[in-house]
């Protein structure tokens, strides 16, 4: 490199897109046209309050639930000990049930299951034998991913 044949040899310009490939950003545009159509709908009726719930969540969230489930994270680590790689088979199926109890918890906790059933014409019964049954399946899911991990010869790494 730098020598003084690659001095002549000629430079050709490559012509690139500065911003990507056409059909992501197509894909990015019509989602954000959707989520403006979706805000603009939403904030139709009682704007204040629905900003008030997205200001409140944040809030939320950033004050409450990151701390809690952040030590809790830090506790399983710790649990675990010098078997880190563990530590994973139950991170991700109980991160993928918090989200859903987190996006479900109205109907879970049958708080709403009167208006629910005004709206929808359905019984929000089941809601929380659901949740409990999806909950269930992720944790066997990763327990058997992780059996056959381990018995392939093959256990879980030291470093998380």
């Amino acid at each position: 490199m730098g020598g003084p044949a690659d001095l002549r040899r000629p430079v050709r310009p490559t012509m690139k897109m500065p911003v990507g490939r056409p059909f992501p950003l197509l894909v990015l545009l019509v989602s954000f046209v959707l989520c403006g159509y979706a805000g603009v709908r939403l904030l139709d009726g009682d704007w204040f309050l629905v900003a008030l719930w997205f200001v409140g969540a944040a809030v939320i969230h950033d004050l409450v639930l990151l701390p809690l489930y952040s030590a809790a994270d830090r506790a399983l680590v710790k649990g675990a000990g010098r078997r880190r790689g563990w530590v994973t088979y139950v991170r991700v199926p109980a991160a993928l049930s918090g989200l859903l109890l987190l996006v479900w918890f109205p109907l879970i906790s049958g708080r709403v299951s009167e208006r629910y059933a005004g709206v929808a014409g359905q019984s929000a019964d089941g809601y929380a034998a659901r949740w409990l049954l999806v909950t269930t399946v992720l944790f066997g899911g990763s327990a058997v991913v992780c059996a056959v991990r381990t018995w392939r010869g093959r256990p879980p790494a030291d470093g998380a």
